[in-house]
């Protein structure tokens, strides 16, 4: 008897896709693509201008106009790759029994998107047929509606539960082992009971009342005791945070991420650790991603693009001040940071403006890295170039974008796919040092 043969699925894809993801249409197998005439539209509609979005936007233009060929968008036009589906454009969005926009009352882009979902649906009642979009509330209507509906999840981690916190609380280790390593600096992993550390990874070793904190160097192979230190009158609170002062100030690793709640001292390290190291670098970047107020980008607030971003740049300058703050006007390191930032050697720079560019012998420092899609995690790292560092900093929970979550922001994929790598270095930082109230607010709100 013949094998059955398996039935391939049609996915239909919302626009919110494809500005995440310019290659998204190639993602999924041997399955075929729709593409509502709706999605075209939008996507037209977000060709010009300087965000990734955009640029995503006429990537994809590019990358159909290719694919097409000689073909018309109605045919079913191969994708590339011998295990690849087809694509096409639905162009006729109403031959579904009802319209979308009568169900729900009014006329939306996004209800014809959802009329062609279900007209691939009517046309092919043999297949199984896939809704994929990023917005939640059109994945509850889709399903409202009988389809089935679905995230894009090519680069969603598979639980932020599991992801590397960075550090370990090693218990049982004992006394002579911990008086040999505050006595030699070093141990091996084996001594610590430590099989296949992380590169780059801590350690706090215990026995009792006795513990000391150490860092696995891949470039030793071994585990090296550290100290606490201070970054430009910064001086850290716990274990978390000397882990990750002694991160950003390792001249090996080029690429650090801090991740933890608010409060936790994830930018105030990386200030004070970039401002500590302000010989060894040309210029101190500091950037954050702007969520645009009502979708609209900063090209549409008044005034210069300074004043454009100071809005959004508070937090950042708070921090800043607060540095600068540990020291009296009158000392030299007072004066200092306010000389580094009117000559610009502490710059904030717009994320916007970092495609095309090669940063060498920068320290760069990105907040908020949890609204950054993973492509825009890799566009900005991409952008290294010789002696330079890049700090992420940020709250996987904490989204303020409408198409990301915990699992499928950029800074979570990052640390879930970089993993081990002699040039990175992750901590997650979970004891709030703020302050008892902001403390109160983390634990019971």
């Amino acid at each position: 008897m013949p094998a059955k043969k398996k039935v391939t699925k049609i996915f239909v894809l919302d626009t919110s896709v494809i500005l995440h993801d310019s290659n998204a249409i190639l993602s999924f197998q041997e399955h075929d693509i729709a593409i509502p005439i709706t999605v075209l539209e939008e996507i037209d509609n977000f060709k010009k201008g300087n965000d990734v979005i955009n640029f995503n936007a006429r990537q994809f233009i590019r990358l159909i106009d290719e694919l097409a060929g000689e073909f018309t968008l109605q045919q079913w036009i191969p994708l590339r790759g011998k295990t690849k589906g087809s694509f096409t454009v639905v162009m006729n969005e109403n031959e579904a029994q009802s319209d979308v926009n009568l169900v729900f009352g009014e006329y939306k882009s996004d209800h014809q998107i959802l009329n062609a979902a279900l007209t691939i649906k009517k046309r092919f009642p043999e297949r199984p047929v896939v809704f994929i979009t990023k917005d939640i509330n059109l994945r509850l209507k889709a399903k409202a509606l009988g389809l089935t509906a679905e995230d894009f999840t090519s680069d969603k981690v598979s639980s932020i539960d599991t992801l590397n916190k960075g550090w370990i609380l090693k218990e049982g280790i004992s006394e002579e082992v911990i008086n040999k390593f505050y006595e030699e600096g070093a141990i091996s992993p084996t001594e610590a009971k430590i099989k296949k550390p992380r590169k780059n990874s801590y350690f706090v070793l215990r026995n009792g009342r006795k513990s000391a904190m150490g860092f696995f160097n891949p470039a030793t192979n071994a585990i090296e005791r550290i100290e606490k230190t201070t970054a430009y009158g910064i001086q850290p609170r716990n274990a978390e945070q000397v882990f990750a002062l002694h991160a950003i100030m390792n001249p090996a690793v080029k690429l650090v991420s801090l991740q933890g709640v608010a409060g936790t001292g994830k930018t105030l390290l990386a200030l004070a650790g970039a401002i500590e190291q302000k010989s060894d670098f040309r210029q101190i970047f500091i950037a954050r991603p702007i969520v645009p107020l009502s979708n609209k980008d900063i090209g549409y607030l008044p005034g210069d693009i300074k004043s454009k971003l100071n809005p959004y740049m508070e937090p950042l300058w708070d921090n800043l001040k607060f540095i600068q703050g540990q020291f009296s006007e009158a000392d030299s390191r007072y004066q200092k940071i306010s000389q580094m930032v009117e000559s610009e050697k502490i710059l904030i720079q717009p994320l916007a403006y970092i495609r095309g560019r090669s940063l060498s012998n920068i320290i760069f420092i990105v907040d908020e890295a949890q609204n950054l899609t993973p492509h825009e995690i890799k566009t900005i790292i991409t952008r290294a170039g010789e002696n330079t560092k890049i700090i992420f900093t940020g709250d996987i929970r904490q989204i303020d974008t409408p198409y990301l979550d915990a699992q499928s922001n950029g800074l979570s994929y990052m640390i879930d796919k970089i993993g081990q790598h002699d040039l990175y270095a992750h901590i997650t930082l979970e004891k709030g040092e703020r302050s008892e109230l902001a403390n109160l607010a983390n634990d019971l709100l």
